[in-house]
């Protein structure tokens, strides 16, 4: 009797074997991000001439761009320009971040990478640069769209914190909101950390995810009453979450394995950082039917035009 395999077994899958012989060294790396960066062939990542030469033992920049006379290498213009690590380190970084459901820490991509977990931690938000989401946006529905809160329990919260707490209420005070929309028709999510969760915003966000005559799923909050769209809600005050075809449970699906990896694998993560967290899980979601090259392909051409150094990052 045959036996249906676990997950996406539809998926062509790599394993750490296959990854050190298809990049052995840091040639075939170079190779393969070149592939993608320049499909049609190369071209200068400052000026976007095609008037270009290689430059002979010229390193770390191989190529002469004849148009904007700089020199620039497959990196230029990216989110690792300016990087001094070997790209094929940046192939086992990314081939971690789209094996790992939950992602990858910055302490474990230092321990695999052999650098500092200052460096790995960099590495990780450079990454998440080229996961900013690309959803076909507006979503025909019907559409499911519901709103979460990040951040620790209280309980678990130093006593001075708590102290700073004790007069603003229970439940999401002091953490972060995020609301996400998920499409029933194509499975695809987006989501967005938004600063209120007030009706302007909710519903600001609903109009640009949802197409004009959508059908939309919310809970029973206040601030979705009165949208310009057919509209079901669910009253999770009084324990109800599905009634017929009203329901959010796949946008809390998507929300339950992000505060896991929230938990388990972040154990904190900054408001100010909030937003690039979250459009790493809503691309990967929308992402996840591809083969595990595919999905690494698809990082690298979204590093292009998305140059984060680290001064930036930290200010």
């Amino acid at each position: 009797m045959s036996h249906k395999a676990p997950g996406k077994s539809h998926r062509e899958g790599i394993s750490l074997l296959d990854l050190t012989e298809m990049f052995p060294d840091e040639a075939a790396a170079i190779r393969w991000f070149e592939a993608i960066r320049w499909p049609d062939g190369r071209c200068c990542g400052h000026c976007g001439s095609v008037e270009t030469r290689e430059v002979p033992n010229s390193k770390p920049m191989p190529y002469w761009c004849k148009g904007c006379r700089s020199y620039f290498s497959v990196r230029t213009g990216t989110a690792i320009e300016k990087s001094r690590l070997p790209l094929r380190k940046w192939v086992f970084a990314i081939y971690l971040n789209v094996t790992s459901l939950k992602s990858v820490s910055s302490m474990k991509l230092h321990r695999d990478l052999k650098v500092t977990q200052k460096t790995s931690w960099f590495m990780q938000h450079r990454l998440r640069e080229a996961w900013a989401e690309h959803t076909e946006a507006p979503f025909s529905g019907p559409v499911e769209v519901d709103e979460t809160y990040i951040g620790g329990k209280r309980r678990n919260m130093s006593n001075a914190k708590r102290k700073e707490l004790a007069d603003t209420g229970r439940g999401a005070v002091g953490k972060a909101a995020v609301v996400g929309a998920k499409d029933r028709l194509t499975n695809l999510v987006s989501a967005q950390h938004v600063e209120r969760t007030d009706a302007e915003t909710l519903q600001g966000f609903v109009e640009e995810h949802a197409a004009p005559g959508a059908k939309v799923y919310t809970d029973e909050a206040k601030a979705y009453t009165g949208m310009p769209f057919e509209h079901e809600t669910v009253r999770h005050s009084i324990a109800e979450y599905v009634r017929g075809q009203a329901h959010t449970n796949g946008m809390e699906s998507f929300w339950s394995m992000f505060k896991r990896a929230y938990h388990g694998t972040f154990h904190h993560v900054s408001p100010k950082h909030l937003q690039r967290y979250v459009a790493e899980f809503a691309t990967k979601h929308n992402i996840r039917d591809q083969n595990t090259i595919d999905q690494m392909n698809t990082v690298v051409a979204g590093m292009v035009g998305r140059r984060l150094l680290y001064r930036d990052l930290v200010r």
